[in-house]
């Protein structure tokens, strides 16, 4: 496949295109989680281990301005913002749930215990 630019940027094969959508440490279990049900800014950063404010508003934003989430600010005292899924987003959890499942095989293969269910 030929290169490609998008945004300003030149992607060498569509895993990287991909990957810059929805990869790193934290995308993937924000969309994982927002697959089922609506969180708000605080649930979200109880349910996620070790991310930071910072770090959970920039993933946020960026998964926002890809489309894979929505965010609905409510005109409240204090603010009241929720965070759902798109339709675009939940195409990519079949993709999320493939490569979780091979972390857990590589795991178990490993021998690393994990208290993850399938």
């Amino acid at each position: 496949m030929p290169d490609f630019i998008y945004n300003n940027k030149v992607y060498y094969n569509p895993v990287e295109f991909a990957m810059d959508r929805i990869g790193g440490t934290w995308k993937m279990p924000i969309l994982w989680r927002l697959q089922n049900r609506v969180f708000r800014f605080s649930e979200l950063k109880k349910d996620i281990p070790h991310i930071t404010d910072k770090m959970l508003t920039s993933q946020l934003r960026q998964l926002e301005a890809e489309g894979f989430v929505s965010r609905k600010v409510y005109p409240v005292v204090p603010p009241k913002v929720e965070y759902s899924i798109t339709e675009k987003g939940k195409t990519a959890i079949p993709i999320i749930a493939t490569i979780r499942n091979y972390g857990l095989e590589l795991m178990d293969r490993e021998g690393i215990k994990h208290q993850i269910k399938r």
